[in-house]
């Protein structure tokens, strides 16, 4: 009976719930261990995690039988659940419904990786929003406003 082989690399984007700044730098690389963490716990091979206050990037290489958005859900699920146990913020902690998950070539991964990695000073020149729509450009998707995640100007 053959084998099955696959490689299948996947980028992710989720916001914060109404796009707060919310990851702290006091617990923001505690939570990114503990997404890569989560990705482990499912099995799948995380490549790198990082974000701003308001949003996060995740590249992870997944197995046939993960469906993208069932990863997306757990991670968003078990993460959010472990910031307000932890009582990292006064208030409830949420991420928004939705995202943008892109299926990537594994001769891209290296440049996703550095992407994300270098998170903080892509930012000091480009808005999320820009990022987020470029991102769905460059996918050939082309969203609904409504269904586009809430956009707010001046967070960094």
């Amino acid at each position: 009976m053959p084998n099955s082989f696959s490689k299948l690399y996947v980028h992710h984007v989720s916001a914060v719930k109404y796009r707060q700044a919310l990851i702290l730098p006091e617990f923001e690389s505690r939570l990114h261990h503990y997404i890569i963490g989560i990705i482990k716990e499912l099995n799948q091979t995380p490549i790198q995690v990082n974000g701003m206050a308001d949003h996060i990037h995740i590249a992870a290489r997944l197995r046939p039988a993960m469906a993208p958005a069932v990863f997306v859900q757990k991670i968003k699920t078990s993460s959010s659940k472990w910031i307000n146990a932890n009582g990292f913020l006064p208030g409830k902690f949420a991420w928004q419904i939705g995202g943008a998950t892109f299926s990537i070539s594994e001769t891209h991964i290296d440049a996703l990786t550095n992407y994300i990695k270098n998170q903080k000073e892509h930012h000091k020149k480009v808005s999320f929003r820009e990022e987020y729509l470029k991102l769905l450009k460059n996918n050939r998707i082309d969203p609904e406003d409504d269904y586009l995640p809430e956009f707010f100007e001046g967070l960094y």
